[in-house]
């Protein structure tokens, strides 16, 4: 009996010991991929917006505010998310005196306008006019 558990003993213990697996048999760690950059840049409108916008730009030269805010209107609904077509409504809203209407559409145009600091600086100045007017 004790031989057989000897055996036994043994047979167990060459199981236990195994050989470490090979090292091109283990995977690499895991790589995430880079985060994907805040907003995507700024995409050139469309051809309708871009006729919107010079329509808007020219009524508003010509003081027909009202139409001017129509027009930027009717392309934000083809173009929601157009940052300087906010900011091009803001700019109206500020020429006609509602200025809180002009803030709120500048920080809106912020919320769209990634990393284009020209426009940001832009939207910037007609919150601090309109502000500057409120008091």
């Amino acid at each position: 009996m004790r031989v057989l558990l000897s055996l036994l003993i043994l047979v167990l213990a060459g199981c236990a010991t195994r050989e470490p697996a090979p090292a091109e048999a283990t995977h690499p760690p895991f790589e995430a991929p880079p985060p994907p950059p805040m907003a995507a840049p700024a995409r050139p409108e469309t051809a309708a917006v871009a006729s919107l916008m010079d329509t808007a730009r020219a009524q508003a030269s010509a003081g027909r505010l009202a139409n001017a805010a129509a027009t930027l209107e009717r392309a934000l609904r083809i173009e929601p998310k157009n940052p300087r077509l906010w900011h091009q409504l803001a700019q109206v809203r500020l020429r006609q005196g509602d200025y809180a209407q002009a803030e709120s559409l500048a920080a809106r145009s912020n919320t769209w306008a990634a990393d284009d600091a020209e426009l940001k600086a832009a939207n910037q100045r007609v919150i601090e006019e309109a502000r500057a007017a409120k008091r």
